[in-house]
């Protein structure tokens, strides 16, 4: 198992929170998107869904992800049809990170899968899976954390802090996220 037990690794004294694979796995991850992805032009997504096909993503061959975008553990992205991980994103994809059909994640959004007991003594890390629904929208700055599903159609609106799953259809705004309205009927 990469997630190692805190009350050995002692991550409150500078240790790991994950086993050396894993760790060696994501340094050469990073080096490969820093030199061969991070700086590309937008238009290039075949180029940057191949290397995170190479990495363990799986991606739906209409899938977006800008350079610009940061995957911690490649592994755990799942993207659908049209699905778009927008510029300067962060994916920290401690568990599975799911983004639906049309699912939209703007720009500087931060999907965050992992979080820590803060009652335990040691400083347990621990994980849980994202779910962006089909054709919800993540605006800008908006923060996703850990085990929350965003129903599909739902709007998580800009700098919006979402802990608790939000409802499809719903738009939400604030921090902590509050719902508003539901979303109207969008044409196709």
């Amino acid at each position: 198992m990469a997630l190692l037990d805190a009350k050995l690794s002692k991550p409150l004294d500078g240790g790991p929170s994950y086993d050396i694979r894993h760790r060696i796995f994501r340094m050469g991850w990073n080096l490969c998107w820093a030199l061969l992805a991070a700086w590309t032009p937008a238009p290039l997504h075949a180029w940057r869904r191949f290397l995170l096909r190479r990495f363990g993503a799986t991606l739906s061959p209409s899938a977006r992800v800008y350079g610009s975008a940061k995957v911690w553990y490649p592994p755990n992205l799942v993207m659908h049809d049209n699905a778009c991980l927008g510029p300067g994103a962060t994916c920290y994809s401690m568990a599975t990170v799911t983004l639906e059909k049309g699912a939209l994640v703007s720009q500087g959004a931060y999907l965050c899968c992992g979080t820590h007991d803060v009652d335990d003594a040691h400083f347990q890390l621990q994980v849980a899976p994202i779910v962006i629904g089909e054709d919800a929208w993540i605006a800008a700055e908006a923060f996703v954390g850990p085990g929350v599903t965003v129903g599909a159609r739902a709007v998580i609106g800009a700098r919006c802090v979402v802990f608790k799953n939000a409802e499809s259809g719903g738009i939400y705004v604030g921090n902590p996220a509050r719902l508003v309205r539901m979303r109207g009927h969008v044409h196709g």
